[in-house]
């Protein structure tokens, strides 16, 4: 994907498959809300990515979010292929500048560290303070061992704003408190990488989906709503860790119905 001259690679760590109806609650009256979705759930269930992307920024070498890690949940995640695309990609952990986070759950944090080691050793870290508050400095957040090794190379932001010239982060609460959207952008095009905001193009098509992961439902579910309305009818490219095969689309307004294209 290009973003004017900006280039965005996905980059692919793994991958799993989920009833739907574990991982969404439809708000809706519909009998069967997943039949008019059958483009993402087929048998009753969706296949999600794990992994994350990178961004090359002039001389600045750019990961967002980087997937699971070489292991497997019980839950059915299986990751550890991020270097091996990065590798494919021409990038080696060497090479990476700057490691930003949407947010801060484990399987979007996994290759930030392997075994106390920093994955990336010239990066700067990055991610929203309300993140690290939550899940590094509460003793229940469960994220400080992993995140440890990169403390000291941790810079934060608090608001919306620009991090390097053509990539701005987009404050989204309600999956975590401190949940982004990355913004990258040069001259008229835009693309918008939105983190766990979503993990299905299905929950922008309709307002009426929560996701069971959400540490603030009702939040989440207004900056979902939000973000739906803001990118409907518009050319911005959209993204996310989860969609499927890290898919760029676009969210189409038709007759007052969204829908999505790729």
């Amino acid at each position: 994907m290009k973003v004017g001259s900006i280039e965005i690679h996905p980059v692919y760590d793994g991958t799993f498959r989920q009833a739907a109806a574990d991982i969404l609650r439809y708000g809706g009256t519909a009998e069967d809300p997943f039949a008019a979705h059958a483009e993402f759930v087929i048998d009753g269930m969706i296949e999600f990515a794990l992994g994350g992307f990178v961004v090359q920024l002039g001389d600045r070498t750019v990961v967002i979010d980087c997937g699971l890690g070489p292991m497997k949940t019980d839950g059915g995640m299986e990751g550890g292929q991020f270097l091996a695309s990065l590798d494919a990609l021409g990038v080696q952990p060497s090479d990476v500048t700057d490691v930003l986070f949407t947010h801060l759950h484990f399987d979007h944090v996994g290759w930030a560290t392997q075994k106390g080691v920093v994955v990336f050793p010239h990066a700067t870290y990055r991610c929203h303070r309300a993140d690290w508050a939550h899940f590094v400095d509460d003793p229940a957040g469960g994220a400080a061992r992993k995140m440890a090794p990169v403390a000291d190379r941790m810079e934060f932001w608090e608001r919306d704003t620009t991090i390097f010239p053509g990539l701005d982060v987009q404050g989204a609460p309600g999956h975590t408190p401190g949940s982004t959207i990355m913004v990258v952008s040069h001259g008229k095009d835009r693309a918008m990488l939105l983190g766990d905001v979503v993990h299905c193009p299905l929950e922008l098509v309709e307002d009426d989906w929560q996701a069971v992961f959400d540490v603030d439902p009702v939040m989440a579910q207004r900056t979902r709503a939000a973000v739906a309305r803001e990118l409907e009818g518009t050319n911005t490219a959209i993204a996310a860790a989860h969609f499927p095969g890290l898919q760029f689309g676009r969210l189409l307004e038709t007759g007052g119905q969204r829908s999505w294209a790729y």
